[in-house]
């Protein structure tokens, strides 16, 4: 790890498309290739119409907040609307979906632990 950090633009981080989804993408902006040990910071993107397809993380919490745009986020059983400077918690185990049925892409990020039980459960 680096003892002095790091600063950078994330428009220059690669978007990546996430796995199953519709018009979402993934920017790891802070992770293991910048020297960072406990956790992953990330940006996530969703087109209008766009979906990430319900899933959880059995061992994995995440913690989030919107930055822009609107989201539709199924925890659990439960639907809520998400704006910016929401934030949201999703304990680990827990069933969860985002859709942007708006007009505009909806970015949010999404700090979760570095380790090695990260495994995803698709449900749909």
């Amino acid at each position: 790890m680096s003892a002095t950090g790091m600063v950078r633009p994330a428009r220059g981080v690669e978007a990546r498309p996430v796995e199953r989804a519709k018009g979402a993408w993934v920017q790891v902006l802070v992770g293991p290739a910048e020297g960072a040990e406990n956790f992953v910071l990330r940006k996530f993107t969703l087109e209008p119409g766009g979906c990430i397809p319900l899933h959880r993380h059995p061992a994995v919490e995440h913690e989030q907040y919107v930055l822009s745009g609107r989201i539709r986020l199924t925890l659990g059983a439960e639907v809520r609307e998400v704006g910016p400077g929401d934030v949201v918690f999703i304990p680990a185990g827990a069933a969860h979906r985002y859709e942007n049925a708006g007009p505009v892409p909806a970015e949010f990020l999404c700090v979760v632990p570095r380790t090695t039980a990260y495994e995803t459960e698709w449900m749909e």
